[in-house]
């Protein structure tokens, strides 16, 4: 959907190379990311334009950088990791996504799925991803404001993958019941005060929920609702 070479306007873009990008896909391949149209949508998508400008020249390390708010954007390799997980299923059309951040997670899966609904509570880091997202020109991207009684989206759901951007002490029941029939859900799961958290993928047949841990990983809290 971008080609961040056809956009010389882009603050920071002297710094973010197409060989700085080129660095980080090779970096993403050594870590094992296979899936070739998620090592392209990371590579169309200009990471620094999601940063503070004071951490442009780190933009395409692999690397978590913070936003502010206590929050951070994701290493490149779990976002590339979250995202081929993802599509392992094949290509959703309906995905939500809880915690837009920066709004990067939200850009890379722009770029694969047709819809894109994202929900964020800290109202100053939503209102610069809609901004982020209108001058990159993401039309399938429906950002929300979170309510603070509502984690999720229910209104909307049911969804065919949520993918979850912070850390869940446990399953968030609530989104559970947003998953579609077959739908899936990919959580860090665990501690969020120390090194027990674990990705998880959750897979809904009926009411019956299947879940799988995967790889050790380290998110900020999920700051849940209360419905």
């Amino acid at each position: 959907m971008i080609d961040p070479d056809k956009h010389p306007h882009v603050r920071g873009f002297g710094m973010a190379s197409a060989r700085s990008r080129a660095r980080l896909i090779a970096r993403l391949e050594q870590l094992g990311i296979r899936d070739e149209r998620v090592l392209a949508a990371m590579n169309r998508v200009p990471r620094h334009m999601f940063v503070d400008e004071a951490m442009t020249s780190r933009a395409y390390d692999d690397t978590a950088l913070p936003i502010g708010y206590g929050q951070t954007i994701s290493q490149p390799y779990i976002v590339a990791q979250m995202t081929s997980l993802l599509l392992a299923d094949g290509v959703p059309d309906h995905v939500l996504e809880i915690g837009t951040g920066s709004g990067y997670q939200a850009a890379v899966l722009a770029e694969l799925v047709d819809t894109v609904y994202t929900v964020e509570r800290i109202k100053p880091l939503y209102d610069q991803a809609r901004r982020r997202f209108a001058e990159l020109g993401y039309r399938n991207i429906r950002a929300r404001e979170a309510r603070e009684d509502v984690l999720g989206l229910p209104s909307y759901g049911p969804f065919d993958v949520i993918l979850v951007t912070a850390g869940a002490e446990a399953l968030p029941t609530s989104l559970c019941a947003q998953m579609a029939e077959q739908g899936r859900m990919i959580v860090p799961v665990g501690d969020t005060s120390g090194a027990g958290q674990r990705l998880v993928v959750v897979r809904r047949q009926g009411q019956s929920f299947q879940r799988e841990d995967l790889d050790p990983v380290s998110f900020v809290p999920l700051i849940e609702g209360h419905d």
